[in-house]
Order: C-alpha cells, then sequence, then structure tokens
C-alpha cells in the first residue's frame, strides 16, 4: 500500500509559477557549483542499454527492468535503472585521466518502487563519476569529496534563498561521519531506517558509511548491487528534513570496487554469473579506471529546499488515486 505523510497544517512556501521557476534556479546553480567543485564535465547518457551488456543497476537485486525488444538490432533493451557502471566504462572510452569526472542527467524508471512522499517510479538525478589513484582509494578521500558535495548543495540553497525570500529551509554544513556499524551498535533494536532517523535529529547532516555487507546483526543496513559500490569505501549523505521529520537522503555514493572487492562482493552476493559479463569481466581484469562516484536526487534536493512535502510537488509521474485524494485535500499540489 503506499503511504502519505502530511504534515500538520502544511501550505507550500511558492505558488506555483514561482515553485517551477525555483525549481529551474536549484538545478541550474547546484550543477554549476558541484561539476565545478569536483572537477566534471557534462556528456550526455544513455535512457537504455542492452541486456546482455551488464550495465544497468541491478539496484538491490529484486527490481524489475523496464524493458523491450529492439527488432532492428535483433537485441534487448533496459531502461536504466542508474548509470553506476556505464558511467565508469565511459570515463575509459572518453580517455578521462586522473582528478578528471564526467556528470549526466540520469532519467530512469523503477516500476517496482513503493510510492511514498519521497519515492516515484521517476527517478531523477545527477550521475557522475571521476577518476582517482590507488592512493586516493580510501575513506580519508571519500569524506573529503563528501564535505565538497555538502558545500555545494548549502551554497546553492544560501543562494535560492536571496532569490526566493520565502523559503526558509536550513541546512547544515557540518558532516557527521558514521558507521553502518556504529549506528546498529548505537541503536540495536531499531531498524535502518530508523537508525538514520534519530541520529538526523540530532546531527542534521550525516554521511551513513559502509552500506551493502552484513553487520553484526547478520543483516545488512541496506541492500547494495555488488558491482559498483566498494562496501567498505561507500555511503548515503542524508539531511534532516524539517517538514516531513524525517532523515533525508540525498545522496548515494562511493569509491568503487576494484577487482579484488568486486571478486569478493560477487561472491558473498551469490552472483558469480556476472563474472561473464562483458563489463565485469574488464573490472575483473583491471581494465577500467579506478574511481569514485555516485547519484545526486535532482527531486530531491528540490524538495528539500522548498521545503515540499511530496515529490510529486517537483516532478510529473503516476500516482495512485489514493495518493491524490490525500494530497488534494491537504495543500499539497501535485504536477
Amino acid at each position: 500500500m503506499n503511504k502519505v505523510y502530511v504534515p500538520k497544517g502544511y501550505k507550500p512556501q511558492l505558488d506555483a509559477y514561482s515553485t517551477q521557476r525555483a525549481i529551474e534556479y536549484i538545478r541550474r546553480t547546484f550543477q554549476a557549483e558541484f561539476s565545478a567543485a569536483l572537477h566534471l564535465k557534462r556528456v550526455s547518457a544513455p535512457l537504455f542499454v542492452t541486456e546482455e551488456s551488464g550495465l544497468n543497476d541491478n539496484l538491490s537485486g529484486v527490481e524489475r527492468p523496464v524493458s523491450f525488444d529492439v527488432p532492428a538490432v535483433g537485441l534487448d533493451a533496459e531502461v536504466v535503472h542508474s548509470l553506476a557502471k556505464w558511467k565508469r566504462l565511459a570515463l575509459k572510452r572518453y580517455g578521462f585521466t586522473v582528478g578528471g569526472g564526467l556528470y549526466t542527467d540520469m532519467n530512469a524508471i523503477r516500476r517496482d518502487e513503493e510510492l511514498d512522499n519521497i519515492h516515484s517510479i521517476y527517478v531523477d538525478q545527477w550521475d557522475w563519476e571521476k577518476v582517482i589513484t590507488k592512493e586516493t582509494r580510501n575513506m580519508d578521500y571519500l569524506k573529503l569529496i563528501v564535505s565538497a558535495i555538502v558545500d555545494a548543495i548549502c551554497h546553492t540553497n544560501d543562494r535560492l534563498q536571496v532569490r526566493f525570500p520565502q523559503l526558509t529551509t536550513k541546512l547544515c554544513r557540518e558532516v557527521s561521519f558514521i558507521t553502518t556499524q556504529e549506528l546498529e551498535d548505537m541503536y540495536p533494536d531499531l531498524s535502518g531506517d530508523e537508525r538514520e532517523n534519530e541520529y538526523l535529529k540530532e546531527h542534521k547532516t550525516a554521511f551513513i558509511m559502509q552500506i551493502g555487507g552484513a553487520l553484526k546483526s547478520g543483516k545488512p543496513h541496506s541492500n547494495r548491487a555488488p558491482d559498483y559500490d566498494d562496501w567498505q569505501l561507500n555511503g548515503d549523505i542524508l539531511f534532516w528534513n524539517e517538514t516531513l521529520e524525517r532523515a533525508f537522503e540525498i545522496s548515494s555514493m562511493g569509491i568503487r570496487v576494484d577487482a579484488e572487492a568486486l571478486d569478493r562482493q560477487l561472491t558473498i552476493s551469490g552472483c558469480d554469473d556476472r563474472r561473464e559479463l562483458p563489463f565485469h569481466k574488464m573490472l575483473l581484469n583491471d581494465e577500467l579506471p579506478l574511481t569514485i562516484g555516485g547519484g545526486i536526487g535532482q527531486s530531491r534536493l528540490c524538495m528539500l529546499m522548498l521545503g515540499s512535502a511530496h515529490i510529486g510537488e517537483v516532478q510529473s509521474s503516476i500516482w495512485d488515486a489514493e495518493t491524490v485524494r490525500i494530497c488534494e485535500e491537504n495543500n499539497i499540489p501535485l504536477l
């Protein structure tokens, strides 16, 4: 069942047209801020990839991609879930060197998504990837990049409120870094989402690290695909969302697997069959650059800065009749 949380006394801070202007301003401003901070160049990216390439992001492993046949080429294609693998291959094809990187607009359809205030079947994000060295493949460098992204987000929010003084979202620049195991030790009786909520109530901005592997409880904090992030060198950027009164994920990111990490994580996940896919063979043979990368939610970022109660206020998607009814009755204008 789809769920909608209605903040008490909610009312959008901007009218419909001003909301559209603000969305455009956020996207344009943040894109410039973060690409300059990380030294990234914009590239074009695919909406779909062939099934046999192994380039689609498998997410947690249970989501079904939207697929279709392409008679003209005799292959089946899949709408991307994300571009986590494609970006790394693109860095090699385009000849990017250490310190350089790319970003692109990624648009996806996730048909099995459970719908609520922050989840839609339509996903829009900035996907980015950057070439690193063996020496910078460590936690210190990961934290440095996280801090740069958070700073770009906060600077964009500051500029937005100069342009639209009606907006009041306050964001904390100071990032609290914590591992999923430390979170489990602090809140052993809570679920992963509940732990994040408790932690973000106090710390406001956090990077939750090392997501994917099993914790002492025997369960992972949340599931991650085994073939893009190194589970020891990844994490999620979260802010405290005052409107929704909850932890709010803006980005999933990390240092990508090298041959050793991929070998280990494929075995742990029972995904050894992927070793025969073209992308995975290249990784296992050390034929791709070492990289760091991630995705930054475009609609999520707009929601946060505009103080929106529902993602449908900042993007056009499809909603069930009950969601539409609840939103209409509670001053939540869906696009």
